[in-house]
């Protein structure tokens, strides 16, 4: 019996000679089927003869169909199968509100929630039947310890770490314009400070990874001189040394030399041609103590500028450790971003972006509780990062604790990014994230960049009438009595009853409730990052 398999094969041979005939009457015609005829049945033969897939030897013509719908599976469950709130990591919905937002077009829901309210972890904030009235939405924090000379005014919503080299220069270009055009600040990315960076004007915070982009030797160590250099520059307001990322936190990366242009070069300080290696940990540092010199070290060399951290929490007694060390040695850090593991990035090993890194909620607690335990909180400012999009998201950080949010993918869809996830390939289709001019081309610089400053103007106008109408003045004034989460079907509670927080200066006592502290409090110590019994 003729197996069902090899079908589509024998319609091709077939079709040969029935071009054939045709083609005695119609030669034109004809001469295309013969074609079609011909490349198909040699396409059958070819997969019925490799070794390397078992598939199309099985399924000859018929296989490759499988592998095209398989190459378009993204594109057509975005478009046409995905609901509006499947987060696949961020839902239409989210991506629609931005580019609502970022086009200036009403953002306006009718007929009431897409959401169901009556779900296991569903959150809102509280109202108040007295709404304050603001004459600004362009709420600010001062970041700034007892040690800066130079404090920032920042604006609580700014642009997230986004190296060039991961994204093309023309979207650096205009979320730099975008930030300047909005009184926002840009955080550079461990890649440095580019000269599109440089064009747009806008305040940058200059982020330092472990290999010293922009500040090094030769050999990748740390040059306290080309840091000067950079550092005092007026375009660079804060700096801040990565520790650690959320996508992938306690990996290192590597842009290939292949990768490395004349411009990746110059900002990176780095050869043209040459690999661009990332290690995983920092060489001018090895303890808490030492990294809390570094950072005073920085702070001078730049001038007295603002000088912070980012870390997304992974071991709870090395952040304990960090911790107790700026408590000791008196040198916190002026600010401190607290990346959640659902924080994005160009590309990450599948396990490191599912199930490595503590979530942003999670790591915003706990380092917040830490501060306020040591009576230091008040010297260090709390920034958040880690799938950010709308207003509420922002209420929600600063009632957990924070001081300020960093954004980096809602950006993104704001300069026209349609989440097409392939940040890694060096082919975005909307020339976000890829270095080919053919393609970044298409971003056109002057038409981005005013939807960079749309979108955080629209948020901030929201974010406005949200803590209006809480009552408030500020939005760091929200509290965890403010936002409520439902955990059963019949009970909801606030996250000042749903979480455990610390007492001013708790931490300085003989006993701690939280369990977190009791379990690694006293296994930390400011000389290492070991566990110590």
């Amino acid at each position: 019996m003729f197996p069902k398999r090899y079908l589509v094969l024998a319609l091709a041979f077939l079709m040969v000679p029935v071009s054939l005939v045709v083609a005695y009457f119609h030669p034109v015609w004809g001469g295309f089927m013969t074609a079609i005829a011909l490349v198909l049945s040699a396409l059958g033969l070819y997969d019925l003869m490799q070794l390397h897939s078992s598939v199309r030897r099985n399924f000859p013509i018929s296989a490759r169909m499988r592998f095209l719908l398989e190459m378009f599976r993204p594109e057509i469950r975005q478009y046409f199968v995905e609901s509006d709130h499947d987060p696949t990591p961020f839902s239409r919905e989210q991506r629609a509100l931005v580019y609502r937002r970022a086009k200036g077009i009403d953002g306006m829901r009718p007929f009431g929630t897409l959401l169901d309210v009556e779900k296991v972890g569903h959150e809102w904030i509280n109202h108040s039947m007295k709404p304050s009235h603001l004459p600004s939405q362009d709420f600010r924090v001062t970041i700034g310890g007892p040690h800066c000379r130079k404090p920032y005014r920042s604006s609580v919503l700014n642009i997230s770490g986004m190296s060039y080299g991961a994204l093309s220069p023309t979207a650096i270009e205009a979320l730099n314009k975008g930030a300047a055009k909005g009184g926002f600040a840009h955080t550079t990315g461990e890649g440095s400070i580019s000269r599109y960076h440089r064009k747009g004007g806008g305040d940058l915070v200059w982020q330092i990874a472990s290999g010293y982009f922009g500040c090094r030797n030769p050999d990748g160590s740390f040059s306290a001189d080309r840091f000067a250099e950079n550092a005092q520059g007026d375009q660079v307001k804060m700096i801040e040394v990565k520790l650690s990322q959320g996508a992938k936190p306690g990996h290192g990366g590597i842009l290939p030399g292949a990768k490395v242009t004349e411009a990746i070069a110059e900002a990176r300080g780095v050869q043209v041609g040459e690999d661009c290696i990332s290690p995983s940990s920092h060489s001018a540092f090895s303890t808490p103590i030492e990294l809390c010199e570094f950072l005073q070290q920085l702070r001078d060399l730049s001038g007295g500028k603002p000088v912070g951290i980012k870390l997304c929490v992974g071991h709870p007694w090395e952040w304990f450790a960090l911790a107790k060390a700026f408590a000791q040695t008196g040198l916190a850090p002026d600010f401190i971003t607290v990346d959640g593991a659902e924080g994005g990035t160009g590309a990450a090993p599948a396990e490191f972006a599912d199930h490595f890194g503590a979530p942003l909620r999670e790591g915003l607690m706990l380092v917040h509780n830490t501060l306020v335990g040591l009576g230091i909180r008040d010297q260090t400012k709390l920034i958040v990062s880690g799938k950010l999009i709308s207003a509420f998201d922002i209420c929600r950080m600063f009632a957990l604790g924070a001081d300020s949010c960093n954004i980096a993918r809602g950006f993104m869809f704001a300069i026209g990014c349609i989440q097409a996830q392939a940040c890694h390939t060096g082919k975005c289709p909307t020339g976000v994230t890829t270095q080919d001019p053919g393609r970044y081309r298409a971003l056109v610089v002057n038409d981005k960049y005013i939807r960079v400053a749309n979108f955080h103007a629209n948020t901030m106008h929201t974010l406005k009438e949200a803590v209006e109408s809480s009552g408030l003045q500020h939005p760091r004034d929200l509290t965890p009595h403010h936002l409520m989460i439902r955990v059963n079907s019949r009970e909801v509670r606030s996250a000042a009853s749903q979480y455990l927080w610390l007492e001013q200066g708790e931490l300085m006592g003989n006993e701690v409730g939280h369990p977190a502290f009791a379990k690694y409090w006293d296994h930390a110590k400011p000389e290492s990052f070991a566990y110590l019994n």
